[in-house]
């Protein structure tokens, strides 16, 4: 190992008045209870199971923005790899909006309301 490298590993750490501090936790101790909860899975304990995602309600607002992003990337193949002309590809993904949203909130809906029901018969 070269001299640089082994001189970095033990070098020790010091302020402006030349005095070294101590490496790692310098405050208090740590309680009883603080030292037997460890990072996420800790706080995952303590606060019980994580709520899924999927038993939220669908919204309007989430089709929305999903039929958002999908008419802009139907529109940047439309323009990019298709050659299309940008006025007609912004009428049809305009369109694709006004399609998708109603299309994506209904289906999440039905989604929804069969899983709450297997839910409900599984209890």
């Amino acid at each position: 190992m070269s001299k640089t490298k082994k001189k970095r590993k033990t070098k020790h750490r010091g302020n402006a008045l030349g005095m070294v501090e101590t490496r790692g936790r310098t405050g208090r101790k740590p309680t009883a209870s603080e030292k037997t909860t460890k990072g996420k899975a800790g706080a995952a304990a303590s606060n019980g199971p994580r709520p899924n995602r999927l038993d939220n309600r669908p919204t309007w607002r989430n089709a929305l923005v999903r039929a958002v992003f999908a008419s802009i990337a139907f529109f940047g193949i439309l323009v990019l790899l298709l050659k299309r002309p940008m006025a007609a590809s912004g009428m049809v993904a305009v369109a694709m909006v006004g399609f998708y949203t109603p299309l994506g909130y209904f289906t999440d809906l039905w989604i929804y309301r069969r899983r709450m029901k297997r839910k409900a018969d599984s209890k």
